[in-house]
């Protein structure tokens, strides 16, 4: 497990637990076993020259977009948190909108949110759809699919509304996966955190069903009658990220501490990562939350964060087209603007390097392009790409 912190506050902390093991004087101590992250230089275009990487903006005046796929065209979909979704022409980068789309309601951090599509798009159409929706003043988050032909969505089905519905407008998590024909769905615990814990909800949960909504046999709650059965993990305060590793398949979760305790993690059947009972983060404004850290029963995640990057989406790259980046997995950054790469090591991750940190943009989705390219949706209005400079 890596700690990622400023150097300052690594180096004090270092210090004083081998002065207190009396092992060596302050001013010899070792560094931490891990180095701690270090800021990749970045200029005002983009990331550092020496690394003839460029940030260009293919796309502006989006309106608050969250979520983005290719389609196997090489266009690509963008939803925005308003309720339009757009589809991106991939050569011209025209801008045009996609008919037929559910209701959402736009409130806080609901709305519009993910947008999913199929692994065998070409041969079924299905695009799925995660978002907000009300009833009785109150919110939930919904997903559902339908068939995209000829810029219209038909056919639509709704495959799972979390419940219950609350007052609350924020953490409706709502990334989506799809992996060996099963669907991930992730619920943030939607201010309530103590049922987090709880299974009788879907508050601060991963669900998996099936591509078409029915809840898998071997689901780890599946026949227990005090938990319903479409969780896969819970114990998560609001994750807003999910991929698959590209080499051994597992599913990496990030989500979002309160302040401080941001994390990455690594999904288990049944598992319980923890929330509130154990986290690195604490009260805004300062407070102990729960017991500490650790807690028997519960998970560890792979990387937490301090202070907190405000973790969205992430992606996995293997390629080659940026020189030193095989094999990386990618964060979004929206509190500290940030991408943060993590080299792949093993079944974990080593030394982050933090791209675009200077730029003050906020980093909401990830993806790596049919051109193996990063695309990313920043500053709540644009698309942008790193690309090698011409």
């Amino acid at each position: 497990m890596i700690k990622i912190e400023n150097t300052l506050q690594t180096l004090i902390s270092a210090a004083l637990a081998v002065l207190l093991a009396g092992c060596l004087s302050p001013s010899v101590a070792e560094p931490p076993s891990v180095a701690p992250a270090r800021e990749a230089a970045a200029d005002a275009e983009g990331l550092a020259a020496a690394s003839e990487i460029q940030m260009v903006t293919l796309v502006e005046n989006l309106d608050d977009p969250w979520g983005m796929d290719f389609l196997p065209s090489g266009d690509l979909l963008v939803s925005e948190k308003s309720g339009q979704l757009k589809l991106i022409d991939g050569r011209s980068f025209a801008v045009s909108d996609i008919q037929g789309l559910p209701a959402s309601a736009a409130v806080g951090q609901g709305g519009l949110l993910d947008v999913l599509v199929h692994p065998r798009f070409s041969d079924n159409n299905w695009v799925y759809l995660s978002y907000t929706v009300a009833r009785d003043e109150k919110y939930t988050t919904r997903v559902s699919r339908a068939r995209l032909i000829d810029g219209q969505l038909t056919e639509h089905q709704v495959l799972f509304s979390a419940a219950p519905y609350f007052k609350e407008r924020h953490h409706f998590g709502s990334r989506l996966l799809i992996s060996e024909g099963y669907l991930y769905i992730t619920v943030g615990d939607r201010g309530n955190r103590a049922l987090a814990q709880s299974l009788e909800t879907h508050n601060g949960k991963v669900i998996r069903l099936t591509e078409d909504g029915a809840v898998p046999a071997d689901n780890p709650f599946v026949g227990n009658a005090t938990a319903l059965p479409e969780i896969w993990s819970y114990g998560h305060r609001n994750p807003q990220g999910i991929a698959q590793h590209p080499y051994n398949g597992s599913i990496w979760l990030a989500e979002h501490g309160p302040q401080g305790g941001d994390e990455l993690n690594i999904l288990k059947r049944g598992g319980n990562y923890g929330w509130p009972l154990v986290t690195y983060g604490e009260e805004y404004g300062g407070g102990k939350i729960g017991q500490g850290t650790h807690k028997n029963g519960t998970e560890q995640p792979l990387v937490y964060w301090l202070p907190s990057i405000g973790t969205s989406n992430l992606t996995f790259y293997t390629g080659d087209i940026y020189p030193g980046w095989q094999d990386s997995v990618l964060v979004g950054g929206l509190k500290l603007t940030r991408i943060s790469r993590l080299v792949l090591e093993g079944e974990g991750v080593g030394e982050e390097t933090r791209l675009l940190a200077n730029l003050n943009m906020r980093i909401r989705d990830l993806q790596v392009g049919p051109d193996g390219r990063l695309y990313a949706l920043a500053d709540g209005s644009r698309l942008i790409r790193l690309q090698l400079e011409q």
